[in-house]
């Protein structure tokens, strides 16, 4: 969640979010619409009269939404940096849109300073797309999904030739990234959505959309000619709200925009970024390329919608949905595996300025009693309602905790960079077995909450491990469950039959012992 490692997949940097089918319309109106909606949003980030979002009566931070557009994570040898160009003298008036591998410049202000219509920036699109029909050239973005180490080695070495370098910083410079994606292979209704979940995650290999891609752009929407849509972000600057919050305001925005032809002053072509690619070059992008399709085959991905019900059900009952989703996914990992597992559920420390992440760790004594009750015989539903209301109670305290930063990972974490950073021998707890299994986590977990009907997806966070992201809507459940298929011992289709099977077992207990709310 907060970043993938190598890239779409051992954990951190990418979180891919898949909103729909888009067949009604062309991709370049469907796409201008979605810039000119994405340019509406940054209006009110320019104007700061962005809404302060409040929990519990509390005002929460709101810098992570200043930090989304005209950012951009760069490559070094060590160690990345995070750079917004938005603050400045002159801040980036354009958008990068990528066709076939080829990248353009599309300036979306007027010199006025007002945003292009809908209808301009749909001409300008419709120009980029016929000047990039070649589909022979170096898929250049796909340098950006190696290890972190291995691309800030080949990032120098492409931006040594000035005409790369002007063009990687037009790149990084530009508000967002919009990729319009060649078809990707039909495939069966069943597992539609899961393939669509993966292209937005890393865009499906070489041979595909990987190199339509500037992975370390913050923001990239994704356009596909097959209809498909959705984004895929880096998670450095922010966390997931955010994005959600820019995706409920885009889809509102797109909904009530109509595309009005008019006569129009003649615009500039887009500016067609060049690379020169030597043969050292060429070499990573080789290299590139053959780390990306060996991830793409190892990562597993499944969307589950669990249609059956959702949060409006459950709150009818009294109990938290995210509490409740939680126990179901302990209670399908234990009918699998027959023990329970450190589970890692990210909760949000927005209440504190410039706050980031603590973790929810949903495993505890109260989960334990309820998932090992839940399939003995002997008890009685009774019981098991009861074993289940104080899991949830638990859950529910733990998560007050985290997001009031009384969690125990963060301050942890803390100590252990300060002794790195002092040089100093680390503190005997960091070197102890115990810790380092804790630190496990064999499920990797996270609300997303958002008005859209749409799924999120991330990658594990351990090798032999799941990433499991929910969207709880009124009357179903969005699920998108990764795991690595290097690993025997994983499955993420088993996972997400055996959550549905969980989530549909745990609701006679509520139906036949606990009475609705009014």
């Amino acid at each position: 969640m907060e970043e993938i490692g190598q890239r779409g997949m051992e954990e951190i940097r990418q979180r891919g979010i898949e909103l729909s089918r888009v067949r009604q319309i062309s991709t370049d109106e469907f796409a201008a619409k979605l810039i000119a909606g994405v340019l509406d949003f940054k209006r009110m980030i320019d104007n700061e009269t962005l809404p302060v979002e409040y929990l519990g009566g509390q005002p929460l931070c709101m810098d992570q939404y200043y930090q989304v557009l005209t950012s951009c994570r760069i490559p070094a040898p060590k160690k990345d940096t995070v750079v917004n160009y938005g603050f400045g003298n002159t801040p980036s008036t354009h958008i990068t849109v990528v066709h076939n591998f080829q990248f353009f410049v599309l300036d979306v202000y007027n010199s006025d300073g007002t945003p292009l219509t809908v209808d301009q920036i749909y001409m300008q699109l419709e120009k980029i797309w016929n000047s990039s029909l070649q589909t022979n050239k170096e898929p250049i973005g796909i340098l950006t999904s190696n290890h972190r180490n291995t691309w800030g080695k080949a990032y120098n070495n492409l931006i040594k030739d000035k005409t790369n370098k002007e063009s990687v910083r037009a790149i990084q410079k530009s508000i967002f990234l919009v990729c319009l994606d060649a078809p990707m292979p039909r495939v069966s209704e069943d597992i539609y959505y899961s393939k669509v979940a993966a292209q937005m995650l890393h865009g499906g290999g070489s041979r595909w959309n990987s190199g339509n891609r500037w992975f370390d752009k913050t923001l990239q929407f994704i356009v596909g000619e097959d209809g498909s849509c959705g984004l895929t972000y880096e998670h450095a600057p922010a966390e997931g709200p955010p994005i959600v919050y820019l995706v409920d305001h885009v889809v509102e925005y797109m909904k009530k925009t109509e595309m009005v032809r008019a006569p129009m002053i003649p615009l500039p072509m887009p500016q067609k970024l060049r690379f020169n690619i030597t043969s050292e070059v060429k070499k990573d992008i080789e290299k590139a390329k053959q780390n990306m399709n060996i991830m793409v085959h190892d990562l597993d991905v499944r969307v589950l919608n669990f249609s059956h019900y959702g949060r409006k059900y459950l709150r009818s009952y009294k109990t938290s949905p995210d509490a409740f989703i939680q126990m179901a996914l302990q209670l399908a990992y234990y009918r699998m595996y027959q023990v329970c597992c450190p589970t890692y559920e990210s909760a949000s420390l927005r209440m504190f300025k410039l706050g980031r992440t603590e973790a929810i760790r949903t495993t505890s004594t109260e989960s334990v009693k309820f998932v090992q009750a839940m399939d003995d015989q002997s008890k009685q539903n009774s019981e098991k309602l009861a074993l289940l209301e104080n899991a949830i109670k638990a859950h529910r305290t733990y998560t007050h905790m985290a997001i009031h930063g009384q969690a125990i990972d963060r301050h942890l974490l803390g100590l252990k960079m300060q002794a790195i950073e002092d040089l100093t021998s680390l503190p005997e707890i960091f070197m102890d077995t115990s810790y380092a299994v804790a630190m496990h986590f064999n499920l990797f977990t996270s609300q997303v909450g958002s008005k859209t009907d749409c799924v999120m997806s991330i990658g594990p966070m351990v090798p032999d491990g799941y990433g499991v992201c929910y969207n709880p809507m009124d009357d179903h459940i969005n699920f998108a469950v990764t795991a690595f298929n290097s690993c025997e011992e994983t499955h993420a289709t088993k996972l997400a039959q055996s959550l549905e099977d969980a989530l549909l077992d745990m609701k006679p207990l509520l139906e036949q012992t606990a009475k609705p709310a009014e």
